[in-house]
């Protein structure tokens, strides 16, 4: 097994840097359908440059690279000891090298082991088979989507479809509804795995599993094909768009197996994945663990690029902002503005926000910008690096930014997927915005921030930590403003009212 742990760093690398043939199919799809000009356009002319940027350098796509899974088939007499240590080494060597953030944290004390590497992580299945070769495959799938998978237990009561009882017909209500509960919180265009029956816990285990399909495959039961169709051809018309910003395009597949259940229950389980879908897997011979074929992508063929054009196409119409902001410039600001921020801003999520209710900020926040952000960062030598920056969900932020701005100064929030009314009406009181970042396009925005000015509370560790950064054309849309307005509201009611026309 010499080449075992070398084998599973590569592939941890290619999944983690370089998005498979299949979805970079359907991302160059979904771009050909939205319409120049929109929000929805622009965004996923954003995520196409990240996509491009993160091969090209082998950078992290986005900066949540997940909960590592990994699904290994090995021969009879094959040591899964073995493979199992060389697993552990290879997380923890791939999180050293910047291609995997630090993302194992202690549920009892919030201690970040640093490595990716503690109880139950990497989360390892097992499986022997018949075949001569061992297969690794894995899965990197951030925390954003992975709070947005969502289970049903039928027969039950859906928002704006009504009831979805034990049949088909309530299956692709639960579907379409998982689809619309998602938003932008889940960085549409997102894809469905499903398990249809199971216990609770199978149930979320099998929907994983289903994400390992190909997303041009077709499901060999035909009753199950005919549901992906239908669901993939009606989600697209309830008009979540890209980043939840509306648009034509909100999901980009949908695989779906039923499992034996029983009789009391009746479980849909839904695991919801965002387009920065990352999974890839190896064939690796038994003796050596050399790889013996890449499985997903073809390593002999070019990868096409997907952007049709360089950076964020400007209009002239931009809006630059410069820290400390002021109250009336965030007044004047409404949503639709695009901006570009130079200067200063500061990373702050769950941990960041938690610790600000307690005690105060270790610099001034007055005018400041606050970045929703866990990056990867890099030590060389005595200077951190900026390796991926992408926004972070915000809506777990909720109980506590209204406060931040009431108590800090703070006068725009950067993240992805919006705020509640709460957040809003802080933001009518002090003069402030909220601003959405492209979620999961980590390489687009880490070249924009040039330098790493500081950093404070890194005991909470690199993700949670505050970096102090310095940006240059840093792009963002304001989507709620200080007059009360919610681009997020406004799309989750009209998508509402486009859900309910679909009931049969």
């Amino acid at each position: 097994m010499q080449f075992l742990e070398s084998s599973l760093v590569e592939l941890i690398t290619q999944t983690a840097t370089n998005l498979p043939p299949d979805v970079r199919k359907a991302m160059g799809v979904a771009l050909e359908q939205e319409k120049p000009d929109t929000q929805a356009s622009q965004a996923l002319n954003i995520i196409a440059n990240n996509i491009d940027m993160a091969t090209e350098d082998e950078g992290p796509i986005c900066q949540d690279t997940g909960m590592p899974t990994f699904v290994v088939h090995t021969p009879v007499g094959v040591s899964q000891i073995a493979i199992k240590k060389a697993i552990k080494a290879a997380v923890a060597e791939a999180t050293r090298r910047g291609k995997l953030r630090p993302n194992s944290v202690d549920s009892l004390t919030g201690h970040n082991s640093g490595d990716n590497l503690g109880v139950e992580t990497p989360v390892i299945h097992w499986e022997q088979w018949e075949q001569d070769d061992v297969e690794v495959k894995l899965i990197l799938k951030g925390g954003g989507c992975e709070n947005k998978n969502i289970q049903y237990s039928l027969p039950t009561e859906l928002e704006h479809l009504g009831k979805a009882g034990r049949n088909i017909e309530g299956v692709r209500k639960c579907l379409l509804h998982a689809v619309w509960q998602a938003q932008g919180q889940g960085c549409a265009p997102g894809a469905l795995g499903v398990c249809i029956g199971s216990d609770r816990a199978h149930g979320y285990y099998l929907a994983k599993h289903e994400l390992f399909r190909e997303l041009d495959d077709v499901n060999p039961d035909p009753v199950l094909a005919k549901l992906e169709a239908e669901v993939m051809e009606e989600a697209n018309k309830i008009g979540v768009g890209p980043m939840g910003f509306g648009g034509n395009v909100s999901l980009i597949g949908c695989k779906v197996m039923a499992a034996n259940r029983l009789p009391a229950s009746f479980f849909v389980s839904v695991a919801y994945d965002c387009w920065a879908y990352r999974r890839l897997g190896v064939r690796l011979d038994a003796t050596t663990c050399a790889i013996n074929q890449w499985l997903y992508r073809d390593p002999e063929r070019e990868v096409e690029k997907l952007s049709k054009m360089d950076g964020f196409p400007l209009t002239g119409r931009e809006v630059t902002l410069t820290a400390p902001l002021t109250e009336a410039q965030m007044r004047a600001l409404h949503v639709g503005d695009v901006v570009i921020i130079r200067g200063d801003m500061y990373t702050g999520r769950d941990a960041v926000h938690a610790r600000l209710m307690d005690e105060p900020p270790p610099v001034s926040l007055d005018g400041q910008i606050l970045y929703h952000c866990g990056p990867v960062m890099l030590k060389e030598g005595e200077r951190w690096v900026v390796k991926a920056a992408g926004p972070t969900t915000s809506s777990r932020e909720e109980p506590y930014q209204a406060e931040v701005l009431r108590r800090y100064g703070v006068r725009a929030v950067i993240g992805k997927g919006g705020m509640g009314a709460k957040t809003l009406k802080g933001l009518q009181e002090c003069g402030a915005v909220y601003l959405n970042g492209i979620g999961g396009a980590a390489q687009f925005y880490a070249r924009t921030l040039k330098q790493v000015k500081g950093v404070h509370w890194l005991e909470l560790g690199v993700p949670e930590a505050m970096w102090h950064l310095e940006a240059d054309g840093f792009v963002a849309i304001v989507t709620m403003d200080s007059h009360g307005n919610s681009l997020h509201a406004d799309v989750e009611k009209s998508t509402g009212e486009l859900l309910k026309a679909l009931q049969k």
